[in-house]
């Protein structure tokens, strides 16, 4: 059995994915894992992997010598160095998959640098694991090509992301990552402070109120590719620690920032993917995303448009319909084109998933090739079910339907049908990169368990400054100074104008509930330091992981992110979060009443 070697004597001379007919002749020493070996009578083959790609390696008896006999015991993931000669491949044995498919080395030395166990899965691209093996064994799945092509995308957009903002006069500032616990918003992330006993810090949802200090502190545009952390229920899109850009710039306006963004998407997606985007891109108004698309972050990728048909059935005898009017709500439909030979099985699916999302049902028009079939087609005269059908675009073989409640429900529950049917009928361009922004947000929400308003976007928010004299009277109806980069249906980012004087911020802080103390006690170094010349200021921040997710068309933050938790927020490879000695707890003054058994579930 061979020995583990040292690479003594043997330095790298070449990358193997980086060879060609260039290189014909010359003697290389190459580094990496056995990617495949396959002994083909006398000759033994072996594919040589690093990071920049394959080559093919051939063993021959009488040129190799003592490393044909050590070839022989090679097997998959061992580490190689390997001297030889670059040759060209025979006719007929080129392989236009491989960037170094024209060439093959010719060996005549090789040290087994380190052995390998036989690996839980087999290290290539084409092979289905599971979730859990594959970040049990991270070390392995990032391996695979196309792991690491996320990770070479992620690197080149955070480049190129530093690149555009150096250019235009941004700082690079770190803030703390360990400060003062607000709970406003999602769970902190708390560490004890051995040093204060009984007091905590908390790991930064984002650098929110710090960015706002910099911009008091005249840093006038900054950035940061910031680590961030949220205590919450994950999903394929959300991480307990994330990575943000978080941008802000002083005496900027609405118009500024978005110009500002558009420029900077444009010179990313060019220099990373060698895509042209189009600026400026589409806007929406809140109002006109939600009538027309049922979502604040609709995906514009393809039509299928809610339509209002409440002027149509306002006098019409289906109680469904007229009770929902009656209370303030809506009846708006979708018009599910060719759908309208679904077997009843399938549209009691469909209502099934209304009902999934907050609808008491699914009401629904079929133009089968046999005739109109519906079960609410006796509670509508014959004019009324032409112009229903009229004001949808309905045709032979188009499946309407429609949902009558309030308008949340109605939005919610046809915004989720439009989806679904996206996928169903293939009307999604997987490769198109569809940006738009929504404007015009409400500034605020009734929260009717806590019995008070809540911010839509976060409590820093400036209010436009049209409705400012509503902030009191109506706050209902108050627009915000901010705005949403949507991509493909996600909100890829969100920001605002800022709140910059402190009797509006404790306005605003008293709207959300808060008395003069709490908003002294959890805000008062932002509120003093609004006293000291605060010049107008807005900005926005990026989810950097779903952005790469999208980037590189992938389903979930995971896969573009190194070393990610499960949706238990659970590290599977290094078994964190563990117990921890009695000792460091005495020492962080803690005493544990409960203890709970972790999962290492993935779903």
């Amino acid at each position: 059995m061979a020995e583990v070697e040292s690479m003594a004597g043997l330095k790298r001379t070449h990358l193997c994915g980086k060879l060609s007919l260039q290189n014909l002749d010359e003697e290389v020493v190459l580094m990496g894992w056995v990617h495949r070996r396959r002994d083909h009578g006398g000759l033994i083959f072996i594919d040589l992997r690093d990071r920049y790609g394959i080559v093919q390696i051939v063993f021959n008896p009488d040129l190799a010598g003592q490393a044909f006999s050590k070839a022989e015991e090679v097997r998959n993931e061992y580490v190689l160095a390997v001297k030889g000669k670059v040759t060209a491949r025979p006719s007929g044995t080129i392989n236009p998959n491989l960037t170094t498919g024209e060439i093959e080395i010719y060996a005549t030395d090789l040290k087994i640098l380190n052995k390998a166990k036989t690996p839980p899965f087999y290290i290539s691209d084409d092979v289905e694991v599971d979730e859990t093996i594959r970040l049990k064994y991270r070390y392995l799945d990032l391996r695979r090509t196309e792991m690491q092509k996320s990770l070479i995308l992620r690197h080149k957009t955070t480049k190129a992301i530093r690149d555009f903002l150096d250019k235009h006069n941004f700082l690079e500032i770190e803030t703390p990552m360990l400060t003062k616990s607000s709970p406003e918003g999602a769970r902190d992330y708390l560490v004890p402070s051995r040093v204060n006993p009984g007091e905590f810090y908390a790991l930064p949802q984002s650098p929110q109120l710090f960015k706002q200090i910099l911009m008091v502190a005249g840093m006038d545009r900054y950035f940061q590719i910031a680590r961030c952390f949220r205590d919450e229920d994950l999903r394929a899109d959300r991480q307990p620690e994330f990575t943000q850009l978080d941008m802000e710039i002083s005496f900027s306006d609405r118009e500024t920032i978005i110009t500002l963004v558009e420029e900077m998407m444009q010179y990313i997606f060019k220099e990373t993917l060698n895509l042209d985007l189009s600026i400026p891109f589409p806007r929406l108004t809140y109002y006109e995303a939600m009538e027309r698309f049922g979502s604040d972050k609709p995906d514009l990728r393809f039509k299928m448009e809610l339509v209002d048909i409440s002027d149509l059935v306002k006098s019409c005898n289906f109680k469904v319909f007229q009770s929902a009017l009656a209370t303030g709500g809506k009846v708006k439909g979708i018009n599910a084109e060719g759908c309208g030979n679904y077997p009843r099985r399938q549209i009691d699916d469909l209502t099934k998933l209304a009902i999934s999302c907050g609808s008491k049902g699914l009401a629904w028009i079929a133009l089968t090739d046999e005739g109109l079939k519906s079960p609410i087609a006796k509670f509508l005269t014959e004019e009324e079910l032409n112009n229903i059908i009229k004001k949808m675009g309905g045709k032979q073989g188009d499946l309407l339907l429609f949902v009558a409640d309030s308008p949340s429900v109605v939005a919610t529950v046809l915004g989720h049908l439009r989806l679904e049917f996206g996928k169903r009928l293939n009307l999604i361009n997987p490769e198109e990169f569809n940006f738009s922004w929504i404007i015009d947000f409400p500034l605020l929400e009734w929260d009717p368990e806590e019995k008070r308003y809540v911010a839509i976007h976060h409590p820093f928010t400036a209010p436009l400054e049209a409705d400012l004299d509503l902030l009191e009277s109506e706050p209902d109806r108050v627009r915000a100074q901010a705005y949403d980069l949507v991509l493909n249906g996600v909100e890829l980012g969100g920001g605002s104008i800022r709140i910059h004087n402190r009797s509006i911020q404790e306005k605003m802080f008293k709207l959300l509930g808060l008395t003069k103390e709490q908003s002294l006690e959890k805000f008062g170094y932002l509120l003093e330091a609004f006293e000291y010349g605060t010049p107008p200021h807005g900005g926005i921040a990026f989810g950097l992981d779903r952005m790469i997710m999208l980037m590189a068309r992938k389903d979930t933050i995971r896969d573009v992110i190194a070393f990610p938790k499960t949706q238990s927020a659970s590290d599977l490879m290094t078994q964190a979060p563990s117990p921890v000695e009695p000792k460091q707890l005495k020492e962080l003054h803690i005493k544990l009443d409960i203890v709970t058994k972790k999962s290492s579930d993935v779903n």
